[in-house]
């Protein structure tokens, strides 16, 4: 077995699973299908994401399903499972006033943001605590319990805006978090939804998560002032911000969700001023949400493979993650089993 490992910009190699016992309490989780997230590639091109640095060898991989193996006698043992990356510590103010998603020790799979860092689940099993692994009805596929987390974001980021019912929102990136932000919102009511991005290939993607209208966007153009109800930003990028910043209404809402570069970047802020903007932060999501995107995409409200552009096996994971960059050809790609398990590699 294998597990994908990232050891610095550049540099992400496909090693030998090392076979360790497993910890009492826990469960073993055999690898079915995993996600390739904007963070994993911002691992992967840059060595770290925001401001956290890989400083040691990390597992990548917060997007995960499986079958469980080994449960010590617990009733999970051949349970269909997403698994859920984040056990907040539950104890800090945060977690006490129900936000554990910016719990302020929180465990997340695959992140670098300790040290020693918290190890992922691109690897040929995980070992994982029970409440970690949410069964999947016989209706969701393991390649779709995969990407239950980053429909958890989005569940998150549409959950800030305020009064969504019947309102006009714009979507700024076409990535797979706008797009699933795009499928979300509409089925909690927004009216009218558009999508903006660089690519025509990424807009094209927006219909079909239940987009109204999309724009196309020059590099360095400035977008038109706008009469939005609210605004997703969901590039990461600064000039996605001081978009969403014009195109909002004066009174409206800004819900940062893209991961922006570390440090300090340019943006118009006296538009959060004169036009009375309430600018909310969006971070991961909470361990309920979790579960209410799961019911989202079992009711067949969310069809998160909507999103999924390519398919490559563990071995081939090197060349997955280069593929994926290349926006004009991908949205989400897929890391699948190893091997000629038939179980393993179904929906």
């Amino acid at each position: 077995m294998r597990s994908v490992v990232i050891h610095s910009a550049h540099d992400l190699r496909v090693e030998p699973l090392r076979p360790v016992p497993l910890v009492p309490g826990q469960v073993r989780v055999r690898f079915a299908a995993g996600g390739i997230c904007g963070s994993d590639l911002h691992y992967f091109a840059h060595g770290g994401t925001g401001n956290i640095r890989v400083t040691a060898p990390l597992t990548l991989g917060h997007e995960v399903a499986g079958i469980v193996a080994d449960d010590a006698g617990g009733d999970l043992a051949g349970q269909r499972v997403a698994v859920c990356p984040s056990v907040p510590c539950g104890v800090c103010r945060p977690c006490r006033d129900g936000r554990d998603n910016i719990c302020e020790q929180p465990f997340f799979m695959g992140s670098a943001s300790r040290v020693p860092h918290m190890q992922g689940g691109f690897r040929g099993w995980l070992d994982v605590w029970p409440g970690q692994c949410h069964v999947l009805p016989d209706s969701v596929s393991l390649e779709a319990g995969a990407l239950v987390e980053p429909v958890a974001v989005s569940v998150h980021a549409v959950g800030l805006i305020r009064d969504l019912l019947g309102k006009r929102l714009a979507v700024i990136g076409a990535g797979p978090i706008g797009l699933l932000i795009t499928a979300v919102a509409r089925a909690r009511g927004a009216d009218h939804v558009t999508v903006r991005d660089l690519s025509a290939t990424a807009l094209e993607r927006a219909y079909a998560v239940g987009a109204d209208a999309v724009v196309p966007v020059t590099p360095g153009a400035p977008a038109e002032p706008g009469d939005f109800d609210a605004v997703v930003e969901a590039s990461g990028s600064p000039h996605g911000l001081n978009d969403a910043l014009t195109l909002v209404r004066r009174g409206g809402q800004v819900v940062q969700v893209g991961n922006l570069p570390g440090g300090v970047v340019p943006t118009a802020a006296v538009l959060i001023m004169n036009k009375e903007l309430a600018v909310s932060g969006s971070f991961r999501f909470t361990v309920r949400e979790y579960g209410a995107a799961l019911d989202l995409i079992a009711a067949g409200t969310v069809d998160p493979l909507a999103v999924v552009t390519g398919r490559f096996v563990l071995a081939d994971a090197v060349d997955a993650f280069a593929q994926a960059l290349d926006r004009t050809r991908h949205a989400k790609v897929l890391l699948l089993p190893d091997g000629d398990d038939p179980a393993m590699r179904t929906n």
